[in-house]
């Protein structure tokens, strides 16, 4: 008996959020969405696969890119309304071209960026 993805608390747009983390340091990378057609294609490929909520199509991370998410393990949290995946990541996981896209802090009052783009 294998997991099925329909048994995912979705929200009313069909949606459960998803947190990608670095397997190897625990670094926390991005927040994005998935489907039930996309957790399916993220474990059937290895390759995580998003749903774009402002395009309504599949992102496969890295595929234009080439800053690819490999799936190292999926957890799904104690409400099964949000997923972690633990990846490899390639490069970087943010479009800004850092590494991660929680690169602001809030310090002091103030917001600090703390990670520069990667070269």
């Amino acid at each position: 008996m294998g997991f099925d993805p329909a048994t995912l608390r979705y929200n009313e747009a069909g949606l459960v959020p998803v947190i990608a983390q670095e397997a190897a340091t625990g670094e926390v990378l991005m927040l994005a969405w998935m489907n039930a057609e996309a957790v399916a294609k993220t474990l059937e490929t290895g390759r995580v696969t998003y749903w774009s909520r402002s395009r309504q199509a599949f992102w496969i991370k890295g595929e234009t890119s080439g800053h690819v998410q490999t799936l190292v393990e999926m957890r799904i949290d104690c409400d099964r309304d949000a997923l972690l995946v633990r990846v490899a990541q390639e490069g970087p996981a943010c479009h800004t071209n850092r590494r991660s896209c929680f690169y602001t802090a809030i310090r002091d009052g103030a917001e600090v960026v703390i990670m520069e783009p990667m070269a």
